[in-house]
């Protein structure tokens, strides 16, 4: 069985170190190395140049607040989900005020293909979250990439083809198709969608 940090490539480590140590070193690597990550994840949601700049800078602080005691594994991911959750936060806020992004659109999407009015307060029910991760674990591995790139990055349609070299035609009906058997699924289950 793998222990925690079997995962974690030799660049992560030593950015873990630094900030274990408190190194001022240790924003610039992860900056160097995840920012740019970060940046589309944060831009995908915020759909502002500024305001994503604004959710990568609070995320790398985010980071340096909690390492330690946390030791993530992969920190990239932990770097982008932090992300995605502060742009998450700061959309939510901006679209109280009406303004509309790729993010929006996608969870706009996605709840009107399972049957919810607000796919955000219902994804965030333990329970659901578990019927939708283990949805996730059966799909298919095109099928999966499409559906996390979409629904949890807020990448666009042509981004998804573009990365998966598929036509956006071909995306957008399979994503149509996956958001179909979901709500197919929770209904059996018994969620009200």
């Amino acid at each position: 069985m793998a222990r925690r940090g079997d995962y974690a490539d030799a660049g992560d480590k030593h950015i873990l170190e630094l900030l274990k140590s408190r190194s001022e070193h240790a924003l610039r690597e992860l900056e160097r190395k995840y920012g740019g990550a970060c940046m589309r994840v944060a831009l995908n949601i915020t759909a502002s140049h500024q305001d994503a700049e604004e959710c990568v800078n609070d995320a790398m602080l985010a980071v340096w607040n909690s390492v330690p005691p946390e030791e993530p594994d992969p920190l990239g991911a932990y770097v982008c989900r932090i992300t995605r959750n502060i742009a998450v936060d700061k959309m939510r806020r901006e679209t109280a005020q009406k303004r509309r992004t790729n993010h929006s659109a996608a969870l706009d999407e996605l709840a009107d293909g399972i049957g919810v009015d607000d796919v955000s307060e219902s994804l965030s029910a333990s329970e659901l979250t578990a019927e939708i991760n283990g949805f996730l674990a059966r799909l298919d591995a095109e099928s999966r990439i499409m559906f996390v790139r979409r629904y949890y990055y807020g990448d666009a349609v042509k981004d998804i083809a573009k990365r998966l070299r598929l036509p956006a035609r071909a995306v957008s009906v399979k994503l149509f198709r996956v958001r179909e058997k979901l709500g197919e699924i929770l209904k059996e289950k018994g969620y009200d969608v």
